[in-house]
Order: C-alpha cells, then sequence, then structure tokens
C-alpha cells in the first residue's frame, strides 16, 4: 500500500495581513487553526507554542475566548469578561487591564486549543477548561501576583518548551 506524503510548511505574517483574512475564512463558514503569538493569555497558552482552533461567533457569552477587532486592523484573542449591551470588555488571561469593542467586532469564537504540542483539542466546553475558567477569572484580584510568580519563578523552574 502506498502512503502519500504530505509536506506542511508554516509561514509567517504580520496580524494585520493574516487575520482580516482568516476573519473572512470564517465568514465563509470555514474553521481555522491558529498558531498563537504573544502572552496575553499566559499561564494557560504559551506564545508559538499552542494552538486555536476558530470558527464564526454566532452567540458569544461572558467567559468565552474570541478572537475581537479592537481597533483597525487589531486583533486579539482574549477572554469576554463582560457584556453589556452592544459593548464587550475583552482581557486577556496574562493581562491585568482590559480591551473594548463592541458585539459585532467579536469575530471568532475558540472552539478549542491544542496545547503543548498535543494533538487533542482542549475544547472550551469541556469540563477542564471550564473549570480552569472559573476558577482563573475568579482570582482577578490577585492575578497581579500570579502573574509575577509565574514569570519569574515557574518559567525558570519548569522551562516552557516551544514546540
Amino acid at each position: 500500500m502506498q502512503q502519500d506524503h504530505i509536506e506542511i510548511k508554516e509561514v509567517q505574517f504580520a496580524n494585520a495581513v493574516l487575520l482580516p483574512e482568516i476573519v473572512k475564512m470564517l465568514d465563509e463558514g470555514h474553521t481555522v487553526t491558529l498558531r498563537l503569538r504573544g502572552y496575553s493569555m499566559r499561564p494557560f497558552l504559551e506564545d508559538n507554542r499552542d494552538k486555536a482552533l476558530l470558527t464564526k461567533a454566532i452567540d458569544p457569552k461572558v467567559g468565552d475566548p474570541v478572537l475581537a477587532e479592537v481597533g483597525p486592523k487589531h486583533f486579539v484573542l482574549h477572554r469576554i469578561v463582560k457584556i453589556e449591551g452592544d459593548a464587550v470588555t475583552l482581557r486577556g488571561d496574562g493581562n491585568l487591564g482590559d480591551e473594548h469593542c463592541r458585539l459585532q467586532d467579536v469575530k471568532g469564537a475558540v472552539i478549542g486549543f491544542y496545547r503543548k504540542g498535543r494533538t487533542t483539542l482542549d475544547r472550551t466546553d469541556g469540563r477542564k477548561w471550564r473549570i480552569y475558567s472559573y476558577i482563573w477569572m475568579h482570582l482577578y484580584p490577585i492575578r497581579r501576583w500570579l502573574l509575577a510568580f509565574y514569570r519569574r519563578i515557574w518559567l525558570k523552574v519548569f522551562k516552557v518548551r516551544k514546540v
């Protein structure tokens, strides 16, 4: 039996170029796997290691990780912390400050994450992710110290591998 070999090549583009194209694909009904860049979703997601599986955002809710346009061609993948009418407040798990957009600017919803080089999806509607999310969102008052510990001690002791 003959095996077909598929070569996978990764190419990097600026977010201002790539993400509008991804939004178009989501609007057309496609799902997209996106390698994450940046540190705003630490401690759960790491720069250039983890991937998010995205679909078009239909009915975003508080606690959902989403891809949102917070400025012209400026996208973030953050968690929704508040929705008041049309106003959405977002915060990255590794951030202390908030970002804001309108409900219509929420372009993609995260179905799940491929973390730590694994090929199995950690679904955002799964028990593990819901528990992590609930605890982390309620630790916001002490997040500054938890993130400092994570950056200054945890990452030095337990080296984070780029996959």
